[in-house]
């Protein structure tokens, strides 16, 4: 899966509190951030089945090795 660098702007506070919740999960901020869009993207049906299914597939990995 190849990933598009972008920006993202954000205010100090909400970066602030990014920052903590991955700290606290042992993720980059940028890991975070992708965890979150991808738990959102599921949840509401609108991530295509196949990229559900390798998102899921490298979570899996990433819990076996925690």
């Amino acid at each position: 899966m190849a990933k598009k660098a972008f920006a993202l702007r954000l205010d100090e506070a909400m970066l602030s509190a990014l920052q903590r919740w991955a700290d606290d999960e042992f993720r980059s901020i940028n890991g975070q951030i992708e965890y979150l869009l991808h738990q959102a993207l599921q949840k509401n049906g609108r991530l295509p089945a196949k990229a559900a299914k390798a998102v899921s597939a490298v979570e899996d990995v990433k819990d076996q090795d925690s």
